[in-house]
Parts: structure tokens; C-alpha cells; sequence
């Protein structure tokens, strides 16, 4: 058996993310966990994007590399002989870290397809992006990626989420699409029997409960569409219009200050799990609480002019106990509160996958339930 070698070079460098500049919140009621008055926050400007020399510029919160182009080299082609002995039909790849696409739009999409696109015509015709390099370029001019659809203050929960015992089951399948070096560059959301029903990519902008869950989950990352501040002026008055999502900041998990809330698992200074991991929030634009009607009243989150930030956040383990950023999925925890730090529930990563909810106002319990986890 002959093996031909093929040279592939990438024309595009990776779009990697960068956090936000982080503000710490300083609370001033034990019965919230940030306010929108008392914060004083660093918004980072939109860089202006270089058109001619193809460079991706920060775009509220995210920081790209510069696109080059590179020569594709030759290189000979030579054969191996491949002995019998090396092909073993037992060999099976793990499922759960599987990559089951190669993207290779870095190669293949190399012009800008919306630099004369207005935004009226890109959202009169709408849909979401298929690729890594079209994710991307819809962030230069500040267009959506993902799902545009209105949402729900509650989750979409499947019907026959698995379970064992009295436990949900935490998917562990990581099924990611990578690019020609090997790089992480999308993510393929799955459903409850295993079956790909969604994909995002690494550097778009989503909005969706389930899409950003996914996002911060597979990536560990703010998507495109998010800046740091807490204003609300702010947050309506960026070049994402409605769709800019605000609030990236360090979520203290305090819990002798704020006795209400419960304790989230490896919470550094909590007392569950291993307890070397911090937490941070981010608004996802759902508004009102049936728990708390009258601070909370439901409302449009963001209509490109106003903002009404609400009390439905997303809170995930973003660094290590040391400020390391924390590399693996597995290791992360993603939860959703639409009650304002009063209860939670954690994504399972899967459509429709959220646990148990658990806290002190609608979740009848201050503990976090237990999890089984398996491979879808």
C-alpha cells in the first residue's frame, strides 16, 4: 500500500479571542450581585478595520490576528510502504473528544463577502453562518452569526433529558470542527440522541440561550457581540445595535456576603468540588422573573436604542484559582440564573440539556444536584 503525503498550508492565522477588560463588581446590597449605577467600566473602543491590508481589528471585547496570505509550497510527493501490521481495524476513536469536520474555509473563502453588504439586505435575507472565515468576516462589520430569534426568560428543556439514578447525564461527547493545523475553530451542538443540530464558530456573534451556553462551554470565551460594561447606554449604543450583549465581569461566588445564593461546584473559597476555579457572568438578554416581578419587569433587553438589562445572566468557570485560563472543556461549568443569583441551572452540553434547577427562591434547595456524565 502506497502513502502520499499532501502539503497543506493555511492561508488564514486563527482568530483567537482575547478576554475583556475585567471589572471587579463591588456589590452594595446583599441582596444583588451587581448594579448598573456603581460600576465604573472600561469599554474598549472598536478598532477601525484595515480593509486593505485584510486585518481583523477588536471588535467590543475580542481581538484577532491579522489574515495573511501565504505561499503554498510544493512538496514532492514520495511513497511509503505501509505494512499490514500498522492498519488495525480495532483502533476507535474516543467519542469523547471527537473532530468531525475539517473547515477549510481559511482556504477557501479568502475575499470579504459582505464589505459592500448594507445591513438591511443582510438580515432581510438572513442565515446563519456556515463556516469558520464566514463567521468571521461577519464580525468585521459587526453582523450576527447564529440564531436571531426572540427567546424565552425559561429554557428550552428536552422533554427526556437522560438520567441515572435520580441524577441528570452531562453529554462528555466534545465534538468539535477544527481547521487545517488541527485548531479548534467550531463546535458542533448536539441533541439527545447524538445528533448534530446546531453549529457555531469560534469568533461569530450569538445571542441565544442555547448557542451562548454552547459558546462559552466549547471555547471558554465571550462571543464577538459581547463588551464588558454595565451600562445599559452603553450596551445600546455599539455598532452591534440590538444585538450586543453587555456585562463580562468577575462573578465573586460569595456566599457568606450573599447568603442567598448557593454555592456553584470548584467555586474558589466555596466548599463543593475542588474549589480552585472563579467564576464569571455575562448578560444573555432574556428580561423579567416570575420570582421577582417587580424589580424585574419583562422587557426588551436591547432595541438598539435602550437597554434593559434585566436579571438573567449566564455564569461559567472562566479562569483557575492562579488567573490561568481554563483550556478544557471538560473541566468548565456553564449555568444560567434568570432570577438574579437566585437560582440556577447548569448546561448538560446539549440542546435542550439543563439540570436540576437549584437555589433559594424557586429551586426548593440551596445545594447543587449531583450530575452523572457519558458520551453521547
Amino acid at each position: 500500500m502506497k502513502h502520499y503525503k499532501l502539503l497543506i498550508v493555511s492561508i488564514c492565522g486563527l482568530f483567537g479571542l482575547t478576554s475583556c477588560t475585567i471589572n471587579v463588581i463591588t456589590p452594595s446590597s446583599s441582596s444583588s450581585e451587581t448594579t448598573v449605577s456603581e460600576e465604573n467600566t472600561q469599554v474598549s473602543e472598536t478598532s477601525e478595520i484595515n480593509e486593505t491590508t485584510s486585518e481583523v481589528t477588536s471588535v467590543e471585547g475580542v481581538t484577532s490576528e491579522e489574515i495573511t496570505s501565504e505561499e503554498v509550497t510544493s512538496e514532492e510527493v514520495s511513497s511509503e510502504e505501509v505494512s499490514s501490521e500498522e492498519i488495525s481495524s480495532e483502533e476507535e476513536t474516543s467519542s469523547e473528544e471527537t473532530s468531525s469536520n475539517i473547515d477549510t474555509s481559511e482556504e477557501d473563502l479568502t475575499t470579504d463577502p459582505y464589505k459592500n453588504v448594507s445591513e438591511y439586505s443582510f438580515y432581510q435575507n438572513y442565515a446563519p453562518a456556515t463556516s469558520y472565515m464566514e463567521a468571521i468576516y461577519r464580525s468585521r462589520h459587526y453582523l450576527m452569526s447564529g440564531s436571531i430569534e426572540d427567546q424565552d426568560q425559561a429554557p428550552s428543556m428536552e422533554s427526556n433529558r437522560p438520567m441515572s439514578g435520580s441524577n441528570y447525564i452531562k453529554n462528555t461527547t466534545n465534538d468539535y470542527i477544527v481547521n487545517t493545523d488541527g485548531e479548534n475553530v467550531g463546535y458542533n451542538i448536539l441533541d439527545v440522541s447524538g445528533n448534530v443540530v446546531d453549529t457555531i464558530y469560534l469568533g461569530g456573534a450569538y445571542a441565544t440561550l442555547e448557542e451562548v451556553a454552547a459558546y462559552v462551554y466549547a471555547f471558554g470565551e465571550i462571543t464577538a457581540n459581547h463588551i464588558s460594561s454595565k451600562y445599559a447606554e452603553t450596551i445600546a449604543s455599539t455598532d452591534w445595535g440590538k444585538y450586543c450583549r453587555g456585562n463580562f465581569s468577575y462573578f465573586s461566588c460569595d456566599t457568606v456576603k450573599y447568603p442567598d445564593e448557593p454555592d456553584l461546584p470548584d467555586n474558589y473559597g466555596g466548599s463543593i468540588g475542588n474549589n480552585n476555579k472563579k467564576y464569571y457572568e455575562m448578560d444573555i438578554g432574556t428580561t423579567g422573573t416570575d420570582s421577582d416581578e417587580k424589580n424585574y419587569p419583562a422587557a426588551v433587553y436591547n432595541d438598539g436604542s435602550t437597554c434593559t438589562r434585566g436579571g438573567a445572566r449566564i455564569v461559567f468557570t472562566y479562569d483557575w484559582s492562579d488567573e490561568t485560563h481554563i483550556e478544557d472543556a471538560s473541566e468548565r461549568h456553564v449555568f444560567y440564573t434568570y432570577d438574579h443569583y437566585g437560582d440556577f441551572q447548569e448546561y448538560l452540553n446539549y440542546e435542550g440539556g439543563w439540570g436540576t434547577m437549584f437555589g433559594s427562591a424557586w429551586g426548593n434547595s440551596m445545594d447543587y444536584p449531583a450530575l452523572a456524565s457519558s458520551a453521547f
